[in-house]
């Protein structure tokens, strides 16, 4: 079952950079910032993680970790963090398990051919674990401000 707003998110582990595993159960405390993205190393996902990356200070001092998620594997990502420097882990989702709890895959279309794929989307968890705000189809410009927004405000309540 997909991700409601209000309600608890079902924990779910998946593999991260780092070596490590990353579960929504062991965060529990702390907000939760989890962003899908199509593909390391494009431009639309460097951007934005570049935004999430500028502003990782301000959202940790509003209790929130980041995690940037795609089906690219570890090697990828591990790549395209050291490379950005990103001081927040990537998860690998390469079963598409986060994916399909999350309900970012869709069907879209480049250059005339139809194809599954990861909607950019941003999703804020409170500290308990329950599914506070969602941003889907997301158009980065922007983007990383509105959700820093809502941690702070989330954080404040």
């Amino acid at each position: 079952m997909a991700v409601v707003i209000d309600q608890p998110v079902t924990d779910f582990e998946a593999p991260a950079t780092s070596g490590q595993t990353v579960s929504l159960s062991a965060l529990k405390g702390k907000q939760v910032v989890i962003y899908f993205y199509p593909k390391d190393s494009t431009p639309g996902c460097t951007t934005e993680g570049q935004g999430f990356r500028d502003q990782y200070a301000a959202f940790q001092a509003a209790n929130t970790e980041i995690f940037g998620i795609s089906r690219d594997s570890l090697k990828s990502h591990e790549n395209f963090k050291c490379k950005q420097a990103f001081p927040f882990e990537l998860i690998s989702d390469k079963d598409e398990a986060v994916c399909q709890l999350f309900d970012v895959i869709k069907l879209k279309k480049l250059y005339g051919k139809e194809y599954l794929g990861v909607d950019r989307s941003t999703f804020l968890i409170d500290k308990n674990g329950v599914l506070r705000q969602e941003w889907r189809g997301v158009k980065v410009p922007g983007h990383v401000d509105a959700v820093l927004a809502a941690a702070q405000d989330l954080n404040k309540a």
